[in-house]
């Protein structure tokens, strides 16, 4: 065998043998679409655009982990130790048995190929799904997904919850063996990514880090700015100066601290509590369209699932995975959770830590978090004194109200988020005094007459309360209560079987519980 190599140098090999261009290339090659054309929805790509370079806008709802895909598979043959290659296109392939070389040909040795990894070439490669805004979903539809395979340096480009423009290639899924049989003529299509851009939520532009200009700075340093930016919230909502004000610093954030390794988280969450038609509702919609990235969703059609995460299985993989649910999609921005009261205590309770700990963090202009503003030692005693009054205040008084010392950290938070606001680095007295301003009127909105205002519950709500209760107890396993104990529970409460049945099929109609048609069990959705 080695004279045969050593008369034939040059001899002709299979073309397999010889080294792909793939194998050698040291760069990657990408396309971008021309700047002049905007971003398609994901409804608008059909089968026409297959083989086309299309640019496609959505929010990101799922990304793998980036692993190694093999792009060159390198064989050797164990008779005459020739190589060969393979290149690989698609996500899965059928691997050489026999090797191809006009050697083993010749002799007919029947040479075996084993796979040598070191010889293989591999790409980063992670996997994407992104969704249509829900500002895009037509009336009674539901939102549109695609897949997208991202390689190379494009990849951990993009996180779940971004809002992104991605330009790639619209191709079909091509199997090999048995998959490509069951499937027949229909075919799975994905987006071969090419470039990843993101995007402002509610405007076709790029996200970036832009440096104010010397007229927005010498607007900052104007007298009325705290109250011109609280007053552009919702403008056309009437009043509501301090709600509004209290959510600019929301947006703006205060100042994580870590002393002696201590984590005390830095931004602020919001309870917006109220008659109904005094616009919470609208204040909330505009802050999920103001925040560069949020998500919004309702008490009521939410559970602790749908608000953490969901336990899905990777169709690559196989593995089980982490779908990210509306407050993992907010991270790093704004979670809006509309008709708070009207969640079940379960799923409530899956939020607690969401909030204190710091799993999610508010949204904070690009700019602003540069400011650390920290407090002088100057103020540290006027601070404490106000907190010791408050404390005095709250003993003596009869109000339901509760001073901690997390109205301490609360006024701290608030104070930090002024300074930011005007680009300062130290905290003045007069944020502090705002921020005790800010606290103050949040006590004293609870403080409403309660003899004028106090209204009597529906007969229908006591009654959804009570089944909730009983369900809650543990007697109706996997939501499940049984029709004779609700009803005789609420008769025991001084309701008629009458107001029962309304009761039932009021929030039957709403989609809160399934009612079995024997009318025997009560199912909670």
């Amino acid at each position: 065998m080695m004279e045969q190599r050593g008369r034939d140098p040059a001899d002709t090999r299979d073309p397999r043998n010889q080294y792909p261009p793939e194998l050698m290339r040291r760069f990657e090659l990408y396309f971008k679409a021309p700047s002049t054309s905007k971003p398609k929805v994901v409804r608008d790509i059909r089968a026409d655009s297959i083989g086309h370079l299309v640019a496609v806008r959505g929010i990101v709802t799922r990304a793998t982990e980036v692993k190694p895909m093999m792009a060159v598979a390198t064989y050797t043959c164990d008779q005459c130790g020739a190589e060969t290659y393979q290149p690989i296109q698609s996500p899965s392939f059928m691997p050489l048995v026999m090797c191809p070389s006009q050697e083993c040909v010749t002799n007919k040795s029947g040479g075996r190929l084993y796979l040598q990894t070191r010889g293989s070439k591999f790409i980063k490669f992670q996997e994407l799904r992104i969704q249509e805004h829900s500002d895009q979903v037509p009336v009674g539809n539901i939102p549109r997904s695609m897949t997208v395979y991202v390689r190379g340096e494009n990849t951990r480009l993009a996180q779940p919850g971004d809002h992104v423009a991605i330009t790639g290639i619209f191709l079909p899924l091509l199997r090999t063996g048995f998959s490509q049989a069951v499937q027949g003529l229909l075919s799975e299509t994905y987006l071969e990514c090419h470039s990843i851009t993101l995007m402002n939520k509610t405007e076709d532009d790029e996200l970036g880090n832009e440096e104010l200009t010397d007229e927005e700075l010498r607007s900052i340093t104007d007298e009325g700015f705290y109250e011109k930016l609280a007053g552009s919230i919702a403008p056309e909502i009437y009043g509501h100066e301090d709600v509004k004000k209290a959510l600019l610093l929301l947006l703006v954030g205060g100042v994580e601290q870590a002393p002696k390794g201590m984590k005390i988280r830095g931004n602020i969450n919001i309870c917006l509590m109220g008659d109904p038609g005094v616009a919470k509702s609208q204040l909330l919609s505009y802050i999920d369209r103001l925040a560069p990235r949020s998500q919004y969703t309702t008490g009521r059609g939410s559970s602790g699932v749908g608000l953490t995460a969901a336990v899905m299985r990777d169709p690559l993989t196989g593995e089980m995975t982490l779908e990210g649910g509306a407050l993992v999609l907010a991270d790093l921005g704004i979670c809006c959770i509309d008709e708070f009261d009207k969640m079940a205590d379960a799923d409530r309770t899956a939020i607690h830590e969401v909030m204190e700990q710091q799993t999610i963090s508010i949204a904070k202009v690009s700019l602003i978090t540069k400011r650390q503003p920290v407090v002088p030692e100057s103020l540290a005693d006027y601070i404490t004194a106000a907190y010791v009054e408050m404390r005095k205040e709250a003993r003596v008084s009869k109000d339901t109200t509760f001073t901690s010392a997390r109205t301490l950290l609360s006024i701290l938070r608030l104070s930090t988020a002024l300074a930011r606001l005007r680009m300062m680095d130290t905290v003045e007295k007069e944020d502090v005094n705002e921020a005790m301003r800010l606290m103050e009127m949040s006590k004293d909105s609870l403080q409403a007459d309660k003899s004028s205002t106090t209204r009597t519950q529906r007969p229908a709500d006591v009654i959804f309360s009570l089944v909730r209760e009983l369900a809650a107890e543990g007697r109706g396993a996997g939501g499940l209560v049984r029709m004779a104990e609700a009803e005789q529970r609420c008769v025991s409460r001084g309701f008629t079987p009458a107001q029962f049945q309304e009761a039932l099929e009021e929030y039957e109609e709403l989609n809160v519980w399934q009612v079995n048609q024997a009318r025997t069990r009560i199912t909670f959705v």
